[in-house]
């Protein structure tokens, strides 16, 4: 099953991880998600996630030279494209950096990863035979995208640059501020300014995935090897929102909607 993803929404979650079965158990059992494995040719697989019979995210073995560059597991976030060259050109000509320039992924998609000026790293999707995500903005799917930076002005010129979202405030910002993007697809994540509280953490981007119980998500996560980062909160007007790392490291946040976003 297949969806269209406007240009510049996020269509792709990707775990880069140290542990790809533990990851497979460990996801299955929170968000009752099916791991479906499909060789590479080199004797490792990647893991497709699915929801039902829908694809709703993916993982993968990290190279030995990622994780000797320090890189540790995470969730990655791709954004359609129609043109990755011409995004790669027009990220590195407004301050970006290119760490992997684009390529064929087989039939499936052209890719590049790419960093923004303050770092953080995200991937551009230019589909080919896979559209990606199915299942998206629904219970136990990826329903939020959000950069912690800590300029958001340079960020949201370098982003709406490359995407043309439609950028917001939203009406219950933190007080170091939020900015809300979309596009015709909607409301698709967010821009967090982070404090002097974050120290030294790099810029970089997380995703939400949507539940219907945080606290019993919370608790169910730690019960399978996982870790609370950050603890259960109410966002007014927004939701309840906790931060947790998987057993390998990868931190993603978890929401449950008060209202509509």
């Amino acid at each position: 099953m297949t969806m269209q993803h406007a240009t510049g929404s996020p269509s792709w979650f990707e775990l880069a991880t140290t542990d790809q079965a533990g990851a497979e158990a460990f996801y299955g059992a929170l968000f009752g998600w099916t791991a479906q494995r499909n060789p590479m040719g080199d004797g490792s697989f990647y893991t497709m996630f699915q929801l039902g019979d829908r694809d709703v995210a993916a993982a993968y073995t990290m190279m030995p030279d990622q994780i000797a560059q320090g890189i540790p597991p995470n969730w990655g976030v791709y954004f359609k494209v129609d043109d990755a060259d011409a995004i790669v050109a027009k990220a590195t000509a407004s301050g970006g950096q290119v760490h992997m320039p684009p390529f064929e992924v087989f039939d499936y998609l052209r890719m590049a990863a790419c960093a923004d000026p303050e770092g953080a790293v995200f991937s551009l999707h230019q589909p080919r035979t896979h559209t990606g995500v199915a299942a998206i903005r629904e219970p136990n799917a990826v329903c939020w995208a959000e950069l912690a930076t800590r300029d958001m002005a340079r960020a949201e010129a370098f982003y709406s640059g490359l995407f043309g979202w439609n950028m917001s405030e939203h009406h219950a910002s933190p007080p170091g501020g939020y900015r809300i993007f979309g596009n015709s697809d909607g409301m698709l994540g967010g821009l967090l300014r982070m404090t002097e509280e974050w120290g030294e953490m790099p810029s970089h981007w997380s995703i939400y995935i949507q539940v219907e119980d945080v606290d019993g998500t919370v608790d169910k996560a730690v019960a399978s090897g996982g870790k609370l980062c950050f603890p259960a909160f109410d966002a007014p007007g927004v939701g309840r929102i906790a931060r947790i790392d998987d057993p390998a490291g990868a931190g993603f946040y978890v929401i449950k909607f008060v209202e509509s976003v």
